[in-house]
């Protein structure tokens, strides 16, 4: 597996789960994705301006390890087609989606963590029927990234609420 394939999935994968997850690798590579997936990676905090939510570190680096350690097969899924109709459903409904999450975000209880894992999980929830059809493959695959992810961070928690939080949403959506 090559590393800007990896990050070329990272793109969506960062915009579905986040507004921040994942930005931070794409300019090193951003010259060598399909036009529709560097403004994918590129764009998302601008797409999604949240005011609140965060992204935990530990969620972040976990998260990129699974983008990088994706198959050719998974990283088949994104293609210029689904990323083109995410950036044209992100700009129309980004604002949106930022909103919810800020709100959710702000209401969720106890740490960083819970608050996190319970806003994104309920904002991913709503939002995910709305998606365009191009995207079905690639939403697969951000589902198996989201698992894994929350798996592995369920199993090293130190604190309690943050174990409990990752377990509730580890399913996904």
């Amino acid at each position: 597996m090559t590393r800007p394939r990896a990050i070329q999935r990272a793109a969506v994968t960062a915009a579905i789960v986040s507004a921040s997850v994942l930005t931070a690798p794409a300019s090193a590579h951003a010259a060598e994705l399909p036009a529709a997936c560097q403004t994918a990676l590129l764009d998302t905090l601008e797409k999604f301006p949240v005011a609140d939510f965060t992204v935990p570190d530990k969620v972040h680096n976990t998260m990129l390890v699974e983008v990088l350690n994706l198959s050719e097969a998974d990283q088949a899924a994104f293609t210029q087609a689904a990323c083109t109709a995410w950036n044209n459903w992100a700009t129309t409904n980004g604002k949106a989606v930022a909103g919810d999450l800020d709100t959710r975000y702000r209401a969720a209880a106890g740490p960083v963590c819970n608050k996190f894992a319970r806003s994104a999980l309920a904002t991913i929830k709503k939002y995910t029927p709305n998606f365009p059809a191009e995207t079905r493959d690639a939403e697969k695959v951000v589902k198996k990234i989201w698992t894994a992810s929350m798996q592995k961070l369920e199993a090293q928690a130190t604190n309690p609420d943050c174990k409990s939080a990752y377990g509730a949403v580890k399913t996904g959506w």
